[in-house]
């Protein structure tokens, strides 16, 4: 017996010992739906890497790109992981503020990544951050609504049809209403839902000598829209609803149609976490016109892991990230909850596999909206993003005029109050900034 005991005391005093010695790394990330469940699945990470453990700080999304942006800007190094945006990494690349990302490991499989994803979150062809999941935008809508209400959802709605459909399909008195939208302020929050749609109206953020744009007629056309269909057809309290909220608002048959991420498929669809789960249909995002060129202006966008220039710990940040983003974590969220469950939207090998098509109704949809979004600058738009506008002063400029946006739909104030708020704020931060001589 002392000789088991003893055994079992020095086993103790590794596993300790171990523990004592083991690198903690502080994994900033947001509170969407499949970073909580890689959470929830870490145990496996954590058995191939005793050596490393792992402290989360989970942020509401306005909150964490405000908390990691001042971080990584003032050196500050609370965090080693953080989770950032196909915004922020060419940006903060150029900065030298991210760990270029050129060995995760040889069955890694780097050019497994959809080429627009690794594109997005690459400088001068150096990889700076590893997608966690990627999107585009996409519409979702209830088949039992439309059905009852006689409607018929095209494969490449207008935004014209959209309005006409939400109005037959609103029933206030039973709480449907017929279109949830994004309204909480925020760069990547109302105003990615609001620069999409402008676009979907021919108009950018600025023209070709950076002058903003929100008094054009495209942004006019946007704005009034979105006020109006918001104010007749949407949800109460629109103006605080962001992307979870929605979710949440659709998934419990709130919301007769969705414009949003691609990724929010898979949670509509998911009975565990939602009531309408065999309800849902899927469409092209809406285009302003007929036969509109940009193909509904589809956005691009991915929630990505990246390691500041700051972190101590950059080699178990970098296995972690390995992890995190591997074929190996795909096949094991499948084993877990299913191959619809699989984060979607950032490797070739998950839309060849039968068995996610099988599982998953909105793989084409997804893909086909990611390969059609185009962020390159051109002639009439100086700048790259479809969503964003990738300079570093968007973030600061967005959220402002993002307040103003929203206080037209709480009906502080009307479009076109707005809109000249909109462009007198973004003219003077342009002008400040140098861009506007």
């Amino acid at each position: 017996m002392k000789a088991k005991t003893i055994l079992a005391g020095a086993a103790s005093l590794l596993a300790l010992t171990a523990y004592a010695k083991a690198e903690t790394l502080t994994i900033a990330t947001v509170n969407n739906g499949d970073m909580i469940r890689m959470q929830g699945l870490t145990d496996d990470f954590i058995k191939a890497n005793p050596d490393i453990q792992l402290n989360w700080v989970t942020l509401e999304e306005n909150v964490l790109r405000q908390k990691v942006t001042t971080d990584i800007a003032t050196k500050g190094g609370q965090y080693d992981v953080m989770t950032i945006g196909t915004y922020e990494v060419p940006i903060w690349a150029k900065n030298g503020w991210l760990v270029s990302l050129g060995d995760l490991g040889d069955d890694y499989d780097v050019d497994d990544l959809l080429p627009p994803i690794r594109n997005a979150l690459s400088a001068d062809g150096t990889l700076y951050a590893a997608p966690f999941y990627g999107e585009s935008v996409m519409t979702l809508y209830r088949k039992d609504l439309f059905d009852k209400a006689g409607v018929t959802m095209p494969e490449k709605p207008t935004w014209d049809f959209i309005k006409d459909a939400a109005s037959k399909i609103t029933d206030k008195n039973a709480g449907v209403y017929g279109i949830c939208l994004r309204g909480k302020p925020g760069w990547g929050e109302n105003m990615a839902f609001l620069g999409n749609l402008a676009r979907d109206y021919g108009a950018n953020y600025f023209d070709a000598n950076w002058k903003p744009q929100f008094e054009s007629e495209g942004w006019k056309k946007a704005i009034e829209f979105y006020v109006d269909l918001m104010k007749n057809y949407g949800p109460p309290g629109a103006a605080s609803n962001g992307f979870n909220e929605n979710l949440a608002l659709f998934g419990s048959g709130k919301c007769g149609m969705w414009m949003d991420a691609t990724v929010a498929a898979s949670f509509v669809t998911d009975p565990k976490q939602s009531q309408v789960a065999d309800k849902v249909g899927f469409a092209k995002a809406p285009c302003g016109e007929e036969n509109c060129p940009n193909d509904g202006a589809n956005w691009l966008w991915a929630w990505s892991l990246a390691i500041p220039a700051g972190s101590q710990k950059q080699d178990a940040a970098e296995k972690f990230i390995a992890w995190a983003t591997s074929k190996h974590y795909a096949e094991l969220v499948a084993g877990k909850e299913g191959w619809a469950n699989v984060p979607p939207g950032t490797r070739t090998s998950l839309y060849d596999n039968p068995d996610y098509q099988k599982a998953a109704p909105f793989a084409k949809q997804t893909l086909a909206a990611i390969n059609a979004a185009d962020p390159s600058s051109g002639p009439d738009k100086p700048y790259n993003g479809l969503q964003y506008a990738a300079i570093p002063e968007f973030q600061g400029l967005g959220t402002a005029v993002g307040q103003i946006f929203a206080a037209a739909v709480s009906g502080q104030m009307s479009a076109d109050q707005a809109l000249q708020g909109a462009q007198a704020t973004a003219t003077r931060e342009m002008t400040k900034a140098g861009y506007i001589k």
